[in-house]
């Protein structure tokens, strides 16, 4: 796919006259066929932006399009599993899977629904009511994929699986994007299941961006070092540090060549997304061609 999936503009959102602000002032853009996950502390306004992608809220400020149009618009070319993963719990599997196919008529794959649920040896005739919180995410992602949407929209969505689930459920979705090109924007409070998976990063603090772009370009612009703690980094831009004993280790944008007093070396996805998480005041950074709007 070409073009862009997402894209925020001075979006906000607002809970109430006088409540709670979720989203402020976030612009961003994220290209179609892309994987990108969402990450951030709790209350940063994850859950909001999904929804608000979804369709299912409206926006207090700003503007969001998705594939181009109002979310509203497009719902039948977007599938969304939300924290709670909703379903009628009277039905049984095979009834769920059955009620995603009369709901999306000329767009059903049924081979790619029974796939899921196959991997996880569900009963199709067990009522959903009956199934774990695990089993339920499966149903969900089954009735999600089976759907071909060309956006893919999971808030935290392998938080019920135990690690071999998630390991295959992550594969399977990569593969689904893989294979369709589509784009998948994924919450997760579980940094090392977005490692080799994702190749774009939405970082969100307080309900604004902080971070947005191809994970390599973010990566690649941050280096931690380690070295003496009387040594300085004065003329670069440090994220974070910390001190133990005589040795200082950093995460840091460099302004300019590290000296040799610095041992230098690549960040992990989790060394780079906690030091950010824990840096709450470390300034923007993004790589999607849109300029931050003033605060």
């Amino acid at each position: 796919m070409t073009g862009t999936a997402i894209e925020a503009a001075a979006l906000g959102k607002r809970f109430g006259r006088r409540g709670k602000t979720a989203l402020d002032g976030c612009d961003f853009r994220l290209p179609a066929g892309t994987v990108c996950a969402v990450v951030g502390p709790n209350g940063a306004g994850k859950s909001t932006l999904l929804s608000l992608a979804a369709g299912l809220q409206r926006p207090t400020d700003g503007t969001l399009t998705v594939l181009g149009e109002a979310p509203a618009t497009v719902r039948e070319r977007l599938a969304y599993v939300a924290q709670d993963k909703p379903l009628h719990p009277q039905l049984t599997v095979a009834d769920t899977l059955r009620f995603g196919r009369e709901l999306n008529p000329g767009r059903w794959d049924a081979k790619a629904a029974e796939r899921i649920v196959a991997e996880g040896d569900l009963d199709p005739g067990a009522k959903v009511r009956t199934l774990s919180g695990g089993q339920r995410t499966r149903v969900a992602l089954a009735l999600a994929l089976g759907k071909r949407p060309e956006l893919l929209l999971l808030d935290e969505p392998m938080a019920d699986l135990d690690p071999l689930a998630r390991h295959q459920l992550m594969a399977a979705l990569m593969a689904d994007a893989a294979e369709r090109g589509t784009t998948v924007v994924m919450s997760s409070h579980v940094v090392a299941e977005l490692d080799g998976a994702c190749d774009h990063l939405l970082l969100l603090g307080a309900g604004r961006v902080r971070l947005s772009g191809p994970l390599d370009e973010l990566l690649a612009a941050h280096r931690l070092v380690r070295g003496r703690a009387d040594a300085s980094l004065d003329q670069h831009t440090v994220i974070e540090s910390r001190t133990t004993g005589r040795q200082l280790t950093a995460l840091v944008r460099p302004e300019g060549p590290l000296g040799e007093e610095w041992q230098v070396t690549a960040p992990t996805l989790e060394e780079f997304v906690l030091a950010h998480l824990r840096a709450s005041e470390a300034p923007t950074l993004r790589f999607d061609g849109v300029r931050e709007a003033a605060a």
